[in-house]
């Protein structure tokens, strides 16, 4: 059986009350309007359309999604069909979805974004969730969350760990921020705070040690900053994007400096990029990280290195 479909008609379930007047009718230029936002952006290649559509009109609105969805011709007036315009004409110029509705989920919590931090991505729950695994083993484990950009991380950490004590590490202040932001935001100004750290620079004095520093640190290589789509190169910072010459600046200064913060048995989490896998391996091999493992994200792509820390760097588990 031939697997391949042309489709010729696209079907679309909205709340009737989004796309009905007062008395019941279909509200035909609502109805047309919306259409026509959601044939824009699947012409502009932005994938989920319809669900982008729908977040640009609550944030127009000034409402939840769910209270759109539940009376949404309450909302929806001429006014906030034309602010919902304006957003999507910036969407398809390239501004992200997050940055204009000033939010965005991630492991189930949604947190605060803005233009001084990276979006999270899916890819990097994948490194949460790895991290997570090794973390709820320990008692009252201490964790970095190094380049910690938004705190997604750290946050998942904190949030599925209750007995960690986490910090966020971070040196741009308005990233800074918006980990402050989100720590309020995720309730757990208890267990979670943020220090301002260079993460080229080792830790600095009187730190502490950790049983787990988790890392999403910049990886592109800067020759491959030009060639980025819109949406990243002229959007997201270019300090969370930038990661030397080969990508691998990070990967090397944390492998080397950081191991000092961390106490033998205690492992170290990276999020990296295509192809990167391998040489970020030898990196922490180098640094005495044995028991080395790479871990593929949902597409199979190696996205997560981690490791463990031995006594030296010539006693690293490996044969």
């Amino acid at each position: 059986m031939n697997n391949s479909y042309r489709f010729k008609r696209i079907v679309v379930k909205v709340g009737s009350n989004v796309l009905t007047r007062d008395d019941g009718r279909p509200d035909t230029t609502r109805i047309s309007s919306l259409v026509d936002q959601i044939a824009r952006l699947h012409r502009a290649g932005i994938d989920a359309a319809t669900l982008e559509a729908r977040e640009l009109v609550a944030f127009a609105a000034g409402k939840t999604r769910q209270e759109l969805l539940r009376d949404g011709r309450l909302y929806v007036s001429e006014e906030v069909e034309q602010r919902a315009t304006a957003l999507m004409r910036r969407h398809l110029a390239g501004e992200p979805l997050a940055y204009l509705i000033g939010e965005w989920s991630f492991c189930g919590m949604d947190l605060d974004i803005d233009e001084n931090v990276l979006i999270p991505r899916t890819d990097t729950e994948v490194l949460a969730e790895q991290a997570i695994d090794f973390i709820k083993t320990l008692p009252e484990p201490r964790v970095l969350d190094l380049c910690a950009g938004s705190g997604c991380v750290g946050l998942a950490v904190a949030k599925f760990c209750p007995g960690s004590h986490v910090v966020l590490g971070e040196l741009m202040e308005g990233a800074l921020r918006v980990c402050r932001r989100n720590i309020r935001r995720s309730g757990l100004t208890s267990q979670v705070m943020p220090w301002q750290v260079d993460a080229l620079d080792g830790p600095p004095p009187r730190f502490g040690e950790f049983d787990c520093i988790v890392s999403n640190p910049p990886y592109i290589p800067d020759g491959d900053i030009a060639g980025l789509d819109v949406s990243v190169r002229d959007y997201e910072p270019l300090t969370a994007l930038k990661g030397g010459a080969d990508g691998l600046d990070f990967y090397r200064a944390i492998s080397e400096k950081w191991r000092a913060a961390l106490h033998p048995g205690s492992r170290l989490f990276f999020e990296v990029g295509i192809g990167q896998a391998d040489d970020v391996l030898r990196i922490m091999r180098a640094q005495g990280f044995g028991d080395i493992e790479i871990v593929p994200d949902t597409a199979g792509i190696p996205r997560v290195v981690y490791g463990t820390l031995y006594d030296s760097v010539f006693d690293n588990g490996e044969s």
